[in-house]
């Protein structure tokens, strides 16, 4: 059984990822599998360059984020295109690689592993899974992390929270929801309650 971890930008769901992991249940991230496709000799960095120019680019060659971050995150139509065509280049190349780990995950006899994507709803990766679960946090304090751990201002920080499907709609698609709102405590005690739960779906896979 495949679980679907999504949650708007610095909600924790590698935190929350974790936390499953130390109850037995292994994950692959797809922001990792993101950055794996757009290393040096990638064909999608290859075309990013050719699209955006150098200044996208490192002095080594690799992605300069932030560069490519502020051409794609800025709140205006020309933004939202470049965006859209950014993920025509990246997100099928992200889905094989993810389906790929997935197959060798599930190989581990696990009763169940977890795809973390930010993007399951937006990117179709959440046709991959079984159940979908929601990370959520108020936007206020994705506001406040986000800008703390990718050193950005505010407005910058809202605007990749504006571009991403809004918290109501993410939750209104979820199978199951966590409030990583609180203490660590608590976050565990969710953790180990849905993990239960999987268990047991994961032992009646076609129950409804």
């Amino acid at each position: 059984m495949i679980i679907g971890l999504t949650g708007g930008i610095a909600s924790g769901k590698s935190t929350v990822a974790r936390a499953f992991e130390a109850l037995g249940a292994p994950w692959v991230d797809a922001d990792d599998v993101a950055r794996e496709v757009v290393e040096p000799g990638e064909p999608a960095l290859a075309e990013i360059a050719e699209r955006f120019g150098a200044e996208v680019l490192n002095s080594d060659g690799t992605l300069n984020r932030r560069a490519l971050r502020e051409i794609v995150f800025h709140n205006d139509n020309e933004s939202e295109s470049e965006r859209r065509w950014l993920e025509s280049v990246t997100h099928p190349r992200i889905r094989e690689r993810l389906i790929a780990h997935l197959e060798r995950l599930a190989a581990s006899g696990a009763p169940y592993v977890l795809l973390v994507s930010p993007l399951l709803f937006e990117s179709g990766q959440y046709q991959m899974v079984d159940r979908a679960l929601v990370i959520d946090v108020p936007e206020a304090l994705q506001i406040q992390r986000t800008a703390a751990r990718d050193d950005v201002d505010e407005a910058q920080a809202r605007a990749i929270i504006t571009a991403q499907m809004p918290r109501t709609e993410r939750l209104a698609r979820a199978d199951d929801v966590l409030d990583n709102g609180g203490s660590e405590t608590e976050m565990r005690r969710q953790v180990a309650e849905l993990d239960r739960q999987y268990r047991e779906l994961a032992l009646t896979p076609h129950r409804e």
